[in-house]
């Protein structure tokens, strides 16, 4: 076995070259995975894993809490973060210019345009309001 340094934490490889992922590492990659809403393969992408490795793990993490297929979302302050996709569009125009803005596409196929700072405050106050569940009559 090697070692390799991520970070200020050592980790061990075998003779393969196969870095062994600390079992609190892979538990804290697979709740960030389960808050996302990506795919399995974009997160393991984004976090630098290979696919097959990364689905063996989920795998074994649904065996283990009984084959339901449900998360459990911590209830710590970072369980909040999403991970989202973004896309610079530069045919948009150079920024600061009126042509430029941030394009957020909602569910359902609605687009919000977001092209200065006051824009930006009420964007976010519709965000929120959409994230809230609805109220029943």
């Amino acid at each position: 076995m090697t070692n390799t340094q991520e970070g200020s934490q050592l980790l061990k490889a075998d003779t393969l070259g196969r870095v062994c992922t600390p079992r609190a590492r892979r538990e804290q990659l697979l709740d960030e995975f389960e808050r996302s809403g990506l795919s399995g393969a974009k997160f393991a992408a984004l976090a630098g894993l290979k696919y097959p490795t990364f689905a063996a793990w989920a795998q074994a993490r649904r065996r283990r809490r009984g084959g339901t297929g449900e998360a459990t979302v911590a209830k710590d302050p970072a369980a909040s973060v999403r991970w989202l996709e973004a896309v610079l569009d530069r045919s948009a125009g150079p920024a600061g210019s009126e042509d430029s803005a941030l394009i957020v596409h909602l569910p359902g196929g609605a687009r919000l345009a977001v092209a200065g700072t006051q824009q930006a405050a009420w964007a976010a106050v519709l965000l929120r309001a959409l994230a809230q569940p609805p109220t029943p009559c």
